[in-house]
């Protein structure tokens, strides 16, 4: 009799297990698609394209090959100023606007995803928006996951994708299309309301690690800095 209970215990407990699973994975799937998405593609209607970078099923040959181009071109940006890359994220790539809604994207052109992948809406299908969003991924799996202000993400990903809607090109004397002319955003939500009032703030942000960068010798002085910021350095120490 006294062995009953405990054999009971052997199918409740994993009874138990799986529930908790299933109730994670639906609570994912429905508050995180984006995560969902990544670590699924397939579930969400995406079929690989290239190593790591997904498209919707069934593509036609045009947009096909040009999410694989331009994720090709991105990737270059991402090794000329970085050197080899550490991360190897996973590209989401929606050629429609209902299949970024599918995978939890929103009005945004492309998003990185913690250091883990990047989602690319159909304006987002962009060499430069692309290495932006990788730029946030590399730069995270090199600090570590150290926290960084949100103005200097934002202006180191406009410097490595070259965007020149932001910075004049590479061979200007001063690459600052608009200076800072005060405090730059630190926290997330400050950023959003600062991008969304005035998108030049993309420029200020940008000027200010570019001048950073060069002042220190370039790209180098970039990864010696996440070099720092792994090893536990704050921010403001680091970049002293």
């Amino acid at each position: 009799m006294a062995d009953r209970p405990v054999r009971r215990l052997r199918f409740v407990v994993p009874a138990v297990l799986l529930a908790l699973i299933v109730i994670g994975a639906t609570v994912v799937v429905v508050r995180w698609p984006s995560v969902a998405a990544l670590a699924c593609p397939e579930c969400y209607g995406l079929q690989a394209l290239q190593p790591e970078v997904y498209g919707e099923r069934d593509l036609p040959p045009e947009p096909r090959d040009k999410i694989i181009r331009v994720t090709a071109e991105a990737r270059t940006k991402i090794t000329d100023f970085y050197g080899t890359p550490v991360s190897r994220p996973r590209i989401l790539a929606c050629t429609s606007a209902d299949c970024y809604r599918r995978i939890g994207g929103g009005p945004e052109a492309g998003v990185a995803i913690m250091n883990r992948g990047l989602m690319l809406s159909p304006r987002g299908v962009d060499a430069v928006i692309a290495a932006h969003e990788l730029s946030h991924v590399e730069f995270r799996q090199r600090a570590g996951g150290a926290a960084v202000p949100q103005w200097f993400d934002e202006g180191l990903a406009v410097l490595v994708s070259g965007d020149e809607r932001y910075l004049k090109p590479a061979d200007a004397a001063d690459r600052c299309r608009v200076a800072p002319d005060g405090p730059l955003p630190e926290t997330l939500g400050d950023w959003l309301a600062a991008a969304s009032a005035d998108e030049q703030t993309y420029a200020r942000a940008a000027c200010a690690v570019d001048r950073w960068a060069r002042s220190r010798g370039g790209p180098a002085a970039i990864n010696a800095l996440a070099d720092r910021l792994a090893a536990g350095a704050s921010f403001r120490d680091a970049t002293r």
